[in-house]
């Protein structure tokens, strides 16, 4: 796969992700893509490894199930809505397909209880019995700015992160670039999405535009309202963190969930601490409505 490819798919995901509750032709996508709308689907297909209209459902989806677990306000149609479809029959049909319940079936049944795909994970297991013993602090609630970000994209929510965070650290050597203020893009929640198939984002932070892309590329990360946690612990425990924030802080908060990404600021990154040691913002994107 050429490094032209790869970087013009890059653009088209980072405009998904942007917001995923807009309309997203095919049409529209190649034209970021700068493709033949025909040329576009192969491509899309090569490099990500399923169609462009396979990913975005899924997407959608993931979205979706965040929603009806934690905003108990809105009805199954306005999420329905949120996520591109005109009526709640197609939807559940499409929830259904992925989740194997329907929406109403996956809103009553219970999160806390329930099976996390990611408890299969021994450390992780182990790093959820630790943090649900302790006390979760406050967020700050916060209007944050748009970030300059180079990035490299990574599938896998595990060690196997460590490779994308060494590729971006080569790449900002050899740029002469500063590798201190480092972020970390959650796309998928790990509470229901299987560990090897959640989208990670490593993100360095940059003060001018690439000169050139292909890995690394260039992105921003979407700013506005935002719930921010500091978090401190070691490899296993983040994730447990993150479920109990969306699980037990976001449905009694009185905010709702925005459909950009949530992400985190490392102060120390884990993936690259000899003593797998972090400590963090996470900051998840919110709205009083």
């Amino acid at each position: 796969m050429s490094r032209q490819h790869i970087s013009r798919i890059n653009d088209v995901l980072f405009y998904i992700h942007k917001d995923i509750s807009r309309n997203l032709s095919a049409k529209e996508l190649a034209d970021v893509a700068a493709y033949s709308e025909q040329h576009f689907h192969r491509v899309f297909k090569q490099t990500v490894g399923e169609s462009i209209h396979q990913y975005i459902r899924r997407t959608r989806m993931e979205y979706a199930a965040n929603q009806l677990m934690f905003d108990p306000t809105s009805s199954v149609l306005e999420i329905a809505n949120n996520c591109g479809f005109s009526s709640a029959s197609s939807f559940s049909r499409a929830f259904k397909a992925t989740f194997h319940m329907y929406p109403g079936q996956w809103r009553q049944h219970d999160m806390q209880i329930a099976e996390k795909p990611y408890l299969k994970d021994p450390e992780i297991a182990a790093g959820y019995q630790r943090v649900a013993s302790r006390e979760l602090l406050p967020p700050k609630i916060m209007e944050v700015p748009d970030r300059m970000a180079a990035y490299v994209r990574h599938t896998g929510y595990n060690r196997s992160i460590r490779r994308a965070w060494l590729v971006l650290k080569a790449w900002a050597d050899t740029e002469g670039r500063d590798f201190s203020t480092q972020f970390g893009l959650h796309h998928s929640n790990p509470a229901w999405v299987a560990l090897d198939k959640c989208r990670y984002v490593a993100c360095l932070a940059i003060d001018r535009p690439l000169q050139y892309r292909g890995v690394v590329n260039q992105m921003v990360i979407p700013g506005g309202l935002h719930a921010v946690f500091r978090l401190r612990g070691i490899y296993g425990e983040l994730l447990p963190y993150i479920s109990l924030i969306m699980e037990q802080w976001l449905p009694n908060s009185g905010f709702k969930l925005r459909s950009t990404p949530a992400y985190v600021h490392y102060h120390q990154n884990h993936f690259l601490h000899p003593d797998e040691v972090f400590e963090l913002d996470f900051y998840l994107p919110v709205n009083f409505f």
